[in-house]
């Protein structure tokens, strides 16, 4: 049984290959065209996934796609007729949307000269937010779990709320468009001068130089409600348009000037940032927090679950994962890699298979190794075309000569094995560096990211040390929760310690990524300290695909040491 899994005509396009159950590819098509975000047909990840399945589209059984123009078909109608200004475009954008979907076959002969009605037999619509609680659920180690769905909106619902027990996974409830979590996110993101699609963790980064003055304000937009259930005043936000331009998504701010008269003037995103958009900032992550406990104290109430799972874009509030445990009276939690858009080919593929089809799960996923790779030749060739001196080192020599390197102190361009399916780098295309630097977060920041000054970096840490550095012994795979630094651990690790303190940390596990574990270990024999400074491998770019992206992001920047495989190259 082969599914190909797809996020199309949607922000953050992408796609998903499964056989009998098991994940062999998924990836982002940003990591092709170099366009952050990219959100139309995903022809390139598509041509990825059958060749590292080694099948072809006549072979695949099912294409499943993560969205459903008929979903809550009565409800959009009855918002249009009620909202006759906000509705007419609302239902302009959803059926220029609907036409991107229903043509799918149209674009797969395109792409791929493929009869249409071959690909039409294969077609199946999965709806948005179902596609996230089954890439949450069944990529899980839960048997059984609460689950839930939050992010701006998909197929007109914006949170959704469920239980998964087995292969099966029953609705509870939800939230209707336009009353959304990360609408709200989005207008105060656009408030505090940071104006493109996915800048919202932009905000997440400032709000710890903040004090959370003003929550009582943010809360005057929102209105608590039994069953979990919350809503915001309508005279506060205005008409929300969600573009595509050249195929990358477009929000426009959507504040109203009662909104204003309640915060001020919008910082112009060129403006200086005060202290006020700071305590803005910190108060909009508090009350964000806060309705996201009131949503998962209630689904616990409901489910009588000790264990939850998020998807949706706003389970990339790392800040808020980390509390959650704390706040609620759930025991566990699981968030995948690609909780965001991303993250639905991979879900629903497997809503289809274990819902819709009946099979049994296949397992936690536990690794979000599912992109590109290169071969030590194939990069080899490429460095000798471009004329680049390098070493080529067997696993040992490299592993010592390395963490040499990062106590220099060197920053590194770390590029191995496969790329990983999601937002954040987790040691396959990563920049390190030396965590005990006070510098190095400067460095990083001016010289390679070129980006805020006011945004953390994160640290990686192996899994069996958690407990000794932070607030909480958990594990961490895929860099999805910030916990507390041990106040006495500040000191030696200031380069991943935020200033609030905190670190979004990842733990790495020596069965999943062993090369980067290994790498770690050898820095920890020779420190003490059992943690690298881990930064996405980019420069204002999607994350690097290829040798050729990674030694380009290498030479236009600062990195003293660019690592592909066994091949090192040096200034």
């Amino acid at each position: 049984m082969i599914i190909l899994g797809l996020n199309t005509h949607h922000a953050d396009s992408s796609a998903a290959i499964f056989v009998d159950g098991k994940l062999i590819a998924a990836t982002e098509e940003e990591r092709f065209t170099r366009i952050k975000h990219w959100a139309g047909f995903p022809a390139e990840a598509i041509k990825f996934c059958l060749k590292e399945a080694n099948t072809t589209l006549e072979q695949v059984d099912y294409i499943t796609l993560g969205r459903d123009p008929k979903a809550k078909i009565d409800k959009k109608a009855l918002y249009a007729l009620t909202n006759l200004k906000t509705g007419t475009s609302l239902l302009k954008n959803r059926w220029e949307n609907r036409k991107d979907i229903s043509s799918m076959a149209e674009q797969f002969e395109n792409a791929f000269n493929i009869p249409q009605d071959i690909i039409n037999a294969k077609l199946i619509n999965v709806e948005h937010h179902r596609a996230h609680l089954a890439s949450a659920f069944f990529a899980s180690p839960f048997e059984e779990s609460a689950i839930i769905s939050i992010d701006g909106s998909g197929d007109f619902t914006t949170t959704m709320f469920a239980y998964g027990k087995g292969n099966k996974i029953e609705v509870l409830d939800s939230i209707d468009y336009p009353v959304s979590l990360g609408f709200l996110y989005t207008a105060f993101t656009h408030f505090l001068g940071f104006p493109h699609y996915g800048d919202e963790y932009k905000v997440m980064g400032l709000a710890p130089y903040g004090e959370p003055k003003y929550v009582d304000k943010v809360k005057k937009l929102l209105k608590f409600k039994d069953k979990g259930l919350w809503t915001w005043k309508k005279q506060y936000f205005g008409e929300i348009k969600a573009l595509y331009e050249n195929n990358q998504p477009i929000v426009e701010p959507f504040f109203t000037k009662k909104f204003e008269e309640l915060f001020g003037t919008p910082r112009d995103p060129k403006g200086e940032l005060t202290q006020y958009h700071k305590d803005l900032a910190k108060s909009v992550q508090v009350a964000t927090e806060d309705v996201i406990f009131h949503m998962a104290n209630h689904l616990q109430k409901a489910t009588g679950s000790k264990n939850i799972c998020i998807a949706g874009g706003v389970a990339q509030n790392s800040v808020a994962n980390g509390k959650i445990i704390a706040n609620t009276d759930f025991d566990n939690l699981y968030i995948p890699s690609a909780g965001h858009d991303a993250g639905i080919s991979m879900g629903s593929a497997l809503y289809h298979y274990n819902q819709t089809l009946d099979f049994p799960r296949a397992g936690e996923q536990k690794s979000a190794s599912t992109g590109s790779h290169f071969s030590n030749d194939e990069i080899e060739a490429y460095l000798k075309s471009k004329g680049v001196s390098y070493k080529k080192m067997e696993d040992a020599e490299l592993y010592d000569y390395i963490s040499d390197k990062l106590i220099v102190p060197s920053v590194v361009g770390w590029y191995q094995g496969r790329a990983e399916f999601g937002p954040r780098a987790l040691g396959n295309r990563s920049i390190i560096a030396d965590p005990r630097n006070e510098q190095a977060k400067e460095l990083l920041n001016l010289k390679i990211k070129r980006r805020e000054s006011f945004r953390p970096f994160a640290p990686s840490i192996l899994k069996e040390y958690v407990g000794e550095y932070f607030e909480y012994d958990q594990n961490v795979p895929f860099m999805e929760k910030v916990f507390p630094i041990k106040k006495e651990k500040h000191a030696e690790i200031p380069a991943v310690t935020h200033v609030d303190g905190t670190g979004r940390l990842q733990s790495v596990d020596k069965d999943v990524s062993p090369r980067y574990y290994n790498l770690i270990e050898a820095f920890r024999k020779k420190t003490g300290v059992p943690i690298l400074l881990n930064t996405s491998f980019n420069e204002n770019e999607p994350i690097v695909n290829t040798p050729a992206e990674a030694y380009s992001c290498f030479e236009r920047t600062a990195m003293d040491v660019l690592v592909m495989e066994n091949i090192v190259v040096e200034r």
